[in-house]
Protein backbone atom coordinates (compact mmCIF):
# COMPACT_ATOMS: atom_id res chain seq x y z
CA UNK A 1 0.00 0.00 0.00
CA UNK A 2 2.89 2.29 0.63
CA UNK A 3 3.29 4.92 3.19
CA UNK A 4 0.95 7.62 3.80
CA UNK A 5 0.90 11.26 4.55
CA UNK A 6 -0.98 12.42 7.30
CA UNK A 7 -1.80 16.17 7.77
CA UNK A 8 -2.37 17.54 11.07
CA UNK A 9 -4.12 20.54 10.28
CA UNK A 10 -6.92 18.86 7.61
CA UNK A 11 -7.40 15.77 10.07
CA UNK A 12 -6.59 13.31 6.66
CA UNK A 13 -4.09 10.90 5.31
CA UNK A 14 -3.40 9.85 2.13
CA UNK A 15 -0.58 8.33 -0.46
CA UNK A 16 2.14 9.96 0.19
CA UNK A 17 4.48 11.17 -2.96
CA UNK A 18 5.44 13.95 -4.30
CA UNK A 19 2.39 15.19 -6.63
CA UNK A 20 0.13 14.49 -3.93
CA UNK A 21 1.64 15.89 -1.13
CA UNK A 22 2.23 19.14 -3.17
CA UNK A 23 -0.96 19.28 -4.52
CA UNK A 24 -2.68 19.09 -0.60
CA UNK A 25 -0.44 21.81 0.57
CA UNK A 26 -0.76 24.04 -2.22
CA UNK A 27 -4.76 23.30 -2.22
CA UNK A 28 -7.13 25.96 -0.60
CA UNK A 29 -8.66 24.01 2.12
CA UNK A 30 -5.25 22.92 3.44
CA UNK A 31 -4.53 26.37 3.34
CA UNK A 32 -7.54 27.25 5.43
CA UNK A 33 -6.91 24.80 7.91
CA UNK A 34 -3.90 25.71 8.27
CA UNK A 35 -4.64 29.59 8.85
CA UNK A 36 -7.58 29.01 11.35
CA UNK A 37 -4.96 26.84 13.23
CA UNK A 38 -2.60 29.96 13.59
CA UNK A 39 -4.92 31.91 14.35
CA UNK A 40 -5.69 30.30 17.47
CA UNK A 41 -2.45 31.55 18.67
CA UNK A 42 -2.58 35.39 17.59
CA UNK A 43 -2.25 38.07 20.28
CA UNK A 44 -5.35 39.99 21.18
CA UNK A 45 -3.95 42.86 19.62
CA UNK A 46 -3.77 41.39 16.06
CA UNK A 47 -6.76 40.98 16.34
CA UNK A 48 -8.26 44.35 17.22
CA UNK A 49 -6.00 45.32 14.74
CA UNK A 50 -7.46 43.07 11.95
CA UNK A 51 -10.95 43.32 13.20
CA UNK A 52 -10.85 47.07 13.42
CA UNK A 53 -10.05 47.78 9.56
CA UNK A 54 -12.98 45.46 8.76
CA UNK A 55 -16.45 45.95 7.82
CA UNK A 56 -19.29 44.53 10.36
CA UNK A 57 -20.88 41.84 8.37
CA UNK A 58 -24.67 42.28 7.96
CA UNK A 59 -26.14 39.13 7.47
CA UNK A 60 -24.49 38.07 11.05
CA UNK A 61 -25.35 40.94 12.43
CA UNK A 62 -28.92 40.30 11.29
CA UNK A 63 -29.14 36.56 11.57
CA UNK A 64 -26.47 35.82 13.77
CA UNK A 65 -25.16 33.69 11.18
CA UNK A 66 -22.62 33.70 8.46
CA UNK A 67 -22.29 31.54 5.59
CA UNK A 68 -19.18 32.05 5.43
CA UNK A 69 -17.89 31.64 8.95
CA UNK A 70 -14.45 32.00 9.54
CA UNK A 71 -13.63 32.89 6.23
CA UNK A 72 -16.01 36.15 5.74
CA UNK A 73 -14.26 39.04 4.77
CA UNK A 74 -16.30 40.79 7.15
CA UNK A 75 -16.30 41.53 10.99
CA UNK A 76 -18.18 38.90 13.30
CA UNK A 77 -17.65 41.14 16.25
CA UNK A 78 -20.10 43.26 17.91
CA UNK A 79 -19.26 46.54 19.47
CA UNK A 80 -19.38 45.10 22.82
CA UNK A 81 -16.80 42.81 21.35
CA UNK A 82 -14.43 44.89 20.06
CA UNK A 83 -14.41 46.66 24.02
CA UNK A 84 -13.82 44.07 25.77
CA UNK A 85 -10.81 42.91 23.13
CA UNK A 86 -9.44 46.56 23.18
CA UNK A 87 -9.59 46.18 27.49
CA UNK A 88 -7.71 42.92 27.16
CA UNK A 89 -5.19 44.83 24.77
CA UNK A 90 -4.74 47.80 27.07
CA UNK A 91 -4.05 45.22 30.18
CA UNK A 92 -1.74 43.72 28.61
CA UNK A 93 0.41 46.30 27.19
CA UNK A 94 0.38 47.86 31.17
CA UNK A 95 1.49 44.26 32.25
CA UNK A 96 4.12 44.17 30.14
CA UNK A 97 5.04 47.73 30.69
CA UNK A 98 4.88 46.66 34.19
CA UNK A 99 7.22 43.89 33.42
CA UNK A 100 9.98 46.06 31.81
CA UNK A 101 10.08 48.67 34.16
CA UNK A 102 10.72 46.07 36.93
CA UNK A 103 7.77 46.72 39.22
CA UNK A 104 6.68 44.11 41.39
CA UNK A 105 4.72 41.17 39.86
CA UNK A 106 0.84 41.42 38.89
CA UNK A 107 -1.49 39.50 40.58
CA UNK A 108 -2.74 36.28 39.35
CA UNK A 109 0.70 35.00 38.83
CA UNK A 110 2.05 31.37 39.78
CA UNK A 111 4.60 32.83 42.78
CA UNK A 112 1.04 34.75 43.96
CA UNK A 113 -0.96 31.27 43.98
CA UNK A 114 2.24 29.97 45.95
CA UNK A 115 1.37 32.43 48.38
CA UNK A 116 -2.03 31.55 48.95
CA UNK A 117 -1.67 27.99 49.03
CA UNK A 118 1.19 28.24 51.65
CA UNK A 119 -1.26 30.63 53.79
CA UNK A 120 -4.13 27.61 53.35
CA UNK A 121 -2.28 24.93 54.22
CA UNK A 122 -0.72 26.49 57.35
CA UNK A 123 -4.62 27.85 58.53
CA UNK A 124 -5.64 23.84 57.76
CA UNK A 125 -2.51 22.38 60.07
CA UNK A 126 -3.35 24.66 62.85
CA UNK A 127 -6.74 24.37 62.55
CA UNK A 128 -6.81 19.94 61.74
CA UNK A 129 -9.21 19.44 64.33
CA UNK A 130 -11.95 21.07 62.66
CA UNK A 131 -13.60 19.26 59.79
CA UNK A 132 -11.88 20.34 56.57
CA UNK A 133 -14.08 21.86 53.74
CA UNK A 134 -13.21 20.66 50.15
CA UNK A 135 -11.89 23.61 47.94
CA UNK A 136 -13.71 23.35 44.53
CA UNK A 137 -11.34 22.95 41.57
CA UNK A 138 -11.34 25.95 39.54
CA UNK A 139 -8.93 26.94 36.08
CA UNK A 140 -6.19 29.39 36.42
CA UNK A 141 -6.97 32.85 34.70
CA UNK A 142 -6.02 33.49 31.27
CA UNK A 143 -6.74 29.33 30.46
CA UNK A 144 -9.08 28.26 27.48
CA UNK A 145 -12.03 26.90 27.43
CA UNK A 146 -12.52 23.36 29.33
CA UNK A 147 -13.85 21.34 26.40
CA UNK A 148 -10.73 22.76 24.49
CA UNK A 149 -7.89 21.68 27.45
CA UNK A 150 -6.49 17.97 26.76
CA UNK A 151 -7.47 15.75 28.65
CA UNK A 152 -4.14 15.47 31.27
CA UNK A 153 -5.33 19.28 32.20
CA UNK A 154 -9.29 18.66 32.57
CA UNK A 155 -10.46 18.62 36.13
CA UNK A 156 -10.83 14.39 37.45
CA UNK A 157 -14.29 13.66 37.58
CA UNK A 158 -16.11 13.59 40.95
CA UNK A 159 -14.79 10.37 43.21
CA UNK A 160 -11.38 10.17 41.09
CA UNK A 161 -10.88 7.95 37.45
CA UNK A 162 -12.08 4.72 37.30
CA UNK A 163 -9.38 2.49 38.04
CA UNK A 164 -9.85 -0.56 35.53
CA UNK A 165 -9.69 -4.50 36.65
CA UNK A 166 -6.37 -6.28 36.50
CA UNK A 167 -4.71 -3.22 36.00
CA UNK A 168 -0.59 -3.78 36.11
CA UNK A 169 1.97 -0.71 35.49
CA UNK A 170 5.26 -1.63 34.36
Amino acid sequence: MGKRYFCDYCDRSFQDNLHNRKKHLNGVQHLRAKRVWYDLFRDAAAILQEEQTKKPCRKFLQTGQCDFGSNCRFSHMTEQDLEKLSAQVQGEQRSKELRQEGADVPPGTIEDWLEKRAKRLSTAQSNSALPEKPVPFQYPLGWPPVQDLPPSLQAPPPGGWPVPPNLQWG
